[in-house]
Parts: C-alpha cells; sequence; structure tokens
C-alpha cells in the first residue's frame, strides 16, 4: 500500500500498556483517503499515487473538471502524493483506509504546521539566558551585542527576536500504539507537531 497518511490532529491522552505502563499519546482521526491519480514512470517519470483529503464549499474549474472526469464526487481540500508499493495494485476512485497502511508497533514520522506564537523575543525563540540583573534595568531580555565592527553589518541569519512558529516540522521515531479503523483512529506515541485539528502527514519510517 501507500507509504504514509494525511490525518487530523486530536487532543492527547494516554493509555497503558500491556506490561502497565502509563505512556502519552496524541488521538488523530484518519478518515479514508481516495485515490484520484496514479502515476507512472512510462507517462509522468516517476511512480506515485496521489490521494484527495479534506472537503470545502467549492472548487476551482480545473479541480472541478479533472475530478469529474474520473468520475470522483468529492470536494477536496488538498491532495497529496504518497509512494506506493510494487506489488500492489492501486486503482483511481479507491478508497485507502488507515489500518491497510499502519499496524500496532510500527515506527513512524509526523510532519505538521507549529502552532504559531506570534512575535517573541530571543529567550522564549532561541533559548538564550537572561543577562545579569542589575538595578532593575531594562537590558535584561535583550539579546545583547549582534555584531562586531568587522564587517560593519548583522550577518545573514542572526538569531534575533521575530516571528515564532507556523514552520514545517517533523517529528521522528514515534510509534503507533493503536489503530481502530471502526472509528477511524490512530493513537500516536508522544505529541506531533501542528494545532487542534490541523492536518498532519504520517510516514513510515524506512
Amino acid at each position: 500500500m501507500i507509504t504514509g497518511f494525511i490525518v487530523k490532529k486530536g487532543l492527547m491522552t494516554s493509555v497503558f500498556t500491556e506490561d502497565g505502563k502509563r505512556i502519552a499519546v496524541t488521538k488523530c482521526v484518519a478518515l479514508p483517503l481516495k485515490v484520484t491519480q496514479v502515476k507512472n514512470t512510462e507517462k509522468d517519470g516517476y511512480q506515485a499515487v496521489q490521494v484527495a483529503y479534506g472537503s470545502k464549499k467549492k472548487l476551482d474549474k480545473a479541480t472541478s473538471a479533472k475530478l469529474t472526469k474520473i468520475n470522483v464526487d468529492l470536494k477536496p481540500q488538498h491532495f497529496k502524493e504518497f509512494t506506493a508499493a510494487a506489488d500492489q495494485t492501486i486503482e483511481v476512485g479507491n478508497d485507502i483506509a488507515i489500518d491497510s497502511v499502519f499496524a500496532v508497533g510500527d515506527t513512524v514520522d509526523a510532519t505538521g504546521i507549529t502552532k504559531g506564537r506570534g512575535f517573541a523575543g530571543v529567550i522564549k525563540r532561541h533559548n538564550f539566558k537572561k543577562q545579569p540583573i542589575k538595578n532593575a534595568s531594562d537590558r535584561i531580555r535583550a539579546p545583547g551585542s549582534i555584531g562586531a565592527q568587522t564587517p560593519g553589518k548583522v550577518v545573514r541569519g542572526k538569531k534575533m527576536p521575530g516571528h515564532m512558529g507556523v514552520v514545517t516540522k517533523t517529528i521522528t521515531n514515534l510509534k503507533v500504539v493503536a489503530v481502530n479503523k471502526d472509528t477511524n483512529e490512530i493513537l500516536i506515541s508522544g505529541s506531533v507537531p501542528g494545532s487542534f485539528n490541523s492536518w498532519v502527514t504520517i510516514s513510515k519510517r524506512a
């Protein structure tokens, strides 16, 4: 089957393992994915399976025409491509369930867009230490010197205050704790990036 899945992040909770150990898990909603295109080496130059997920009220003309052509009655929010196993045949219009991709004990990577934290200083954004507290100075949380006389400018990439969050982040080596096909849920150990109800890509470890 395909090498990954698109899930919607839910709340965190805790479960007990078979040996009585309590672990933190993230509960994610994993609705079936609809196959909208199967790419091959002869026509597209590479092999992949394109799936649709999410829903929205109105589609643009190009997307609507594409789905009408392949007889798929959906209004998806996004499309995503995954690599498929060479020994399996996947056709356009098929539904891919979460239990056909992942099983309990699989090691996965979770990729999502982190929460936005707004404008943050260097202590919160880059884990700087505070400056010495002297007579209630207003420079306690300041970054300090940001450059020297040579080259006479602030070099690119300097750690400075600025917008924090809303970046793509991947957390590796997470474990699949449970997969429930009836409720379309998957439990993943630890925390995954993103806010509540955000889309997260779960990929198998090579």
